[in-house]
């Protein structure tokens, strides 16, 4: 039940029938799952008011790059600290 002094340091991992899984992903398919649910849910239009324009569109095209940008945000601030 011991592990690798290599892998002692490395990322948090579980092991899922004989396969080493990061609780990132685990993490990740846990919220994704319900995002992608929520947004498949919600299929009305809503008009949205940029500062000039006023836009109508459905309710899951604006969910679905909430949700993107979310992600690139994310990533971009998970990259930066793991350079320091």
């Amino acid at each position: 039940m011991t592990r690798n002094a290599a892998h002692a340091y490395g990322p948090s991992t579980m092991t899922v029938k004989g396969r080493d899984i990061r609780l990132r992903t685990i993490g990740f398919v846990l919220l994704a799952g319900p995002a992608i649910w929520f947004i498949a849910a919600h299929t009305g239009s809503v008009i949205i008011r940029l500062w000039i324009p006023t836009v109508t569109l459905p309710l899951w095209s604006v969910l679905t790059v909430t949700v993107l940008v979310g992600m690139a945000l994310g990533l971009l601030i998970a990259r930066r600290r793991s350079r320091r």
